[in-house]
């Protein structure tokens, strides 16, 4: 179960599930701080486009994070 949380970076509350599985996803499941989209974009310096694309796929994967 993933619990509510707030971007570590701009302060956003309540970022998505999706937000907070990308960011175990990509940043390694162990992270205790979670990035909105956003602010998860600048860190990697991808686009937010580039995100969403990533979550799509992660989702016909099956990944867990994003169900």
């Amino acid at each position: 179960m993933i619990k509510m949380a707030d971007c570590y970076i701009c302060g956003k509350k309540n970022i998505s599930k999706n937000e907070i599985g990308l960011t175990k996803k990509l940043m390694g499941k162990s992270s205790k701080n979670f990035y909105c989209i956003s602010c998860l974009a600048e860190q990697l310096e991808v686009t937010t486009e580039e995100l969403q694309d990533k979550i799509e796929e992660f989702k016909n994967e099956g990944c867990k994070l994003f169900e």
